[in-house]
């Protein structure tokens, strides 16, 4: 096996979706099939915007594309994916973070490997971008971020450096990452509200919601992410709201919900509130799964929050 770094834009012309599969050129299957249950970085060109590595996934599998000749798809290890806390730029004091686009002198190659789509990765280079981008005690950061009090409480978390790998398996880890990115995302604003409340400590009183629960084979992706408020996923949940199939409309099981709580709690509009960046809106194939799958469908238990 082998780690790989993916080239990927966000509006490419390519069936690329980073938590499901990677679209890619026969010059690259032997490299992507030697990869295979490993993990791979995804890369955003200079060409594409500013965010160089933002994610880390798995390969599952690799298949040629039905119907398209000279084309493969690397089909994504459910629940692998994980967008880095923090996007960690192509360059750190003029140096590359990989060995290989680096001469021997430091300074960044030019040309040939730096304009591959597919590139090997050294493990020492897979940790080193995995631990700028997603730190240590990133438990911990979130835990004092509100309450500087309650470093004691978090103090045991930093006792010890985790392994890289523990960190992209870990779901109290991998919960923490999800619901940074996503409140981030949403500016903090409850998607189905509008509304952006915070408590005296300034603490967020918005939630992130798996729209496809990760029990059901659901990402970790913005992209499988609402931020809601409390009531609002505790409704989501339990399959009382959800969203139309124009990706925007809120959805409510009104024999369930009483109309002055439909008044109370959405948008006048009726319609979500979506964040700034395109590549950051719902996945209408995660928003369909939860519509088919969750909506109307859930029987809700105990008394509900509006009682």
């Amino acid at each position: 096996m082998t780690k790989l770094v993916l080239l990927h834009k966000a509006d490419s012309i390519y069936d690329d979706e980073p938590d499901v599969v990677y679209d890619f050129p026969r010059s690259y299957l032997k490299a992507v099939q030697e990869a295979v249950g490993d993990w791979v970085v995804y890369y955003e060109p200079v060409k594409a915007g500013p965010r160089g590595y933002f994610a880390v996934a798995k390969i599952q599998r690799v298949i040629p594309k039905p119907g398209v000749e000279g084309r493969f798809l690397a089909m994504i290890e459910p629940g692998s994916f994980l967008p880095l806390d923090t996007e960690v730029p192509r360059l750190i004091n003029g140096r590359p973070l990989e060995q290989a686009l680096m001469e021997a002198d430091g300074t960044p190659k030019k040309g040939g490997a730096v304009q591959l789509a597919v590139r090997r990765l050294p493990d020492e280079d897979f940790a080193r971008i995995v631990r700028l981008g997603l730190p240590e005690d990133l438990e911990r950061q979130e835990a004092v971020r509100y309450d500087p009090a309650g470093a004691e409480v978090a103090e045991e978390a930093a006792i010890f450096e985790r392994p890289v790998l523990e960190r992209l398996t870990r779901r109290p880890y991998r919960d923490v990452a999800f619901r940074r990115k996503v409140r981030e995302a949403y500016d903090y604003r409850c998607a189905m509200s509008g509304l952006r409340l915070r408590n005296g400590g300034g603490r967020p009183e918005v939630q992130a919601a798996h729209i496809r629960p990760v029990e059901h084979k659901g990402s970790d992706s913005v992209r499988n992410g609402l931020a809601l408020s409390g009531t609002l996923h505790w409704m989501f949940d339990r399959g009382l709201i959800s969203v139309a199939d124009d990706s925007e409309t809120i959805l409510v099981s009104r024999n369930k919900v009483p109309g002055d709580v439909v008044d109370r709690l959405l948008r006048p509009n009726g319609k979500l509130w979506k964040p700034d960046e395109k590549r950051d809106w719902p996945h209408p194939v995660n928003l369909a799964w939860h519509r088919e799958n969750v909506f109307g469908q859930i029987a809700t238990e105990g008394p509900a929050p509006w009682d």
